[in-house]
């Protein structure tokens, strides 16, 4: 039966696995996600599951393991953060153009330097042209229930993509909360048994996997790659709507929060969601008409359905957890900002890069947007191109 538990985020994540059952695990182990595959370790010594574990020397090691376990007709999971993630650098575009469907959990964390082990989303944004679907979560039981949904995004057979199930690091990994872990037969039910596409095992069907690719097909090899992804958009919907039919918890691409009727609407993703909505409350007693704009498929982006969100808006402001360095705006801020003017919505958008390396967020320097944003609404035009929140000046 599923149960009321306390869980912190890697916690929530490897009893996902455990459910799931995946066939390899291959992983080595980097703060803040080392819990996860710790715990699942765990898992296979007490024999709970009859998961391969594979103990590699590193993390570009572990990303090919999990590849070859892919190719050869397995289901596959990861998980890393931060300098874990740039380690796989190279295999991460290999196993998306191979269409192979793993699945990786992302604790985000910064990238060096200077080492830093907290949070902010530089490792997820530098990897979001590598053609991995990439999906957020706010809280711990978001976490849990993407993780589940991953399998059934990246295994569905007209996807075969690879998912990143993206958490925020210490504030999520490390932070209990009391999430719904549900009953490990409906889980297994709704994730169902893996169907293997072309596995290279399958001695009566050989096939050729990463052969060179040179300029007469290659250009052709990645127009057809970029064909998947309107498909994996509709399956993230698709899933979440199952999800909820069947677990009472319903996902989408985005999720809008009192942006109805609002005036000023704040976009964002991960945890920074959760301190949002407590935010637009209060705006909303002081008579201010707020609304938060939640993103939580980055990849493929939904920027039709932005746009749509923050059509009805005065103002606007994206907030990014990363910076993109020689650009004059954060990442989302760029897409966010690109959706709105190729779908025709004029919006003054300001852009705030914050929580780098995990500095404190405060609900008063999320109010400051608000006030900023009524003078962007009063004049018509962004205060300034990008601002800092939470900056030592």
């Amino acid at each position: 039966m599923s149960e009321r538990v306390a869980l912190e985020g890697n916690e929530a994540v490897a009893e996902a696995m455990r459910q799931i059952n995946p066939d390899v695990v291959a992983a080595y182990p980097i703060t803040p996600s080392t819990e996860i595959v710790q715990n699942f370790a765990q898992f296979v010594s007490d024999g709970k599951v009859d998961t391969n574990f594979v103990a590699v020397e590193s993390e570009h090691s572990a990303m090919s393991a999990c590849l070859a376990a892919a190719v050869a007709g397995g289901r596959v999971m990861n998980a890393t953060s931060a300098n874990g993630l740039a380690l796989m650098w190279e295999i991460l575009y290999i196993v998306s153009s191979l269409r192979q469907p793993v699945i990786l959990t992302l604790v985000n964390r910064a990238l060096s330097g200077n080492i830093n082990i907290h949070c902010d989303h530089s490792d997820s944004m530098g990897a979001r042209d590598t053609g991995w679907v990439q999906i957020f979560a706010e809280d711990v039981q978001e976490a849990y229930d993407n993780l589940i949904q991953a399998v059934c995004i990246g295994e569905n057979m007209d996807v075969r993509l690879p998912v990143m199930s993206c958490l925020d690091g210490f504030i999520l990994s490390h932070s209990y909360e009391l999430l719904q872990v549900e009953d490990d037969a409906a889980v297994k039910e709704f994730v169902g048994p893996y169907q293997a596409s072309n596995p290279m095992l399958d001695i009566e069907n050989p096939m050729t996997f990463g052969p060179l690719d040179l300029y007469d097909y290659y250009f052709e090899h990645k127009r057809s790659q970029m064909e998947a992804y309107p498909v994996a958009k509709q399956a993230i919907i698709d899933e979440g709507k199952r999800f909820g039919e069947v677990f009472g918890r319903e996902y989408g691409l985005v999720e809008e929060f009192m942006t109805e009727d609002a005036d000023l609407i704040v976009v964002a993703l991960g945890s920074t969601c959760g301190a949002l909505r407590d935010v637009v409350l209060e705006q909303r007693e002081n008579g201010v008409k707020a609304g938060m704009l939640k993103i939580r498929a980055y990849r493929p982006f939904p920027a039709e359905e932005i746009a749509n969100a923050l059509a009805g808006a005065s103002a606007v402001a994206v907030l990014d957890r990363a910076a993109s360095f020689g650009a004059d705006a954060g990442p989302l801020y760029h897409e966010v900002t690109s959706a709105l003017y190729t779908n025709g919505k004029a919006v003054p958008t300001n852009n705030y890069i914050y929580g780098l390396g995990g500095r404190e967020i405060l609900p008063e320097d999320l109010s400051s947007v608000f006030d900023d944003l009524q003078q962007v609404a009063s004049s018509g035009q962004p205060a300034s191109p990008i601002s800092f929140l939470g900056l030592r000046e």
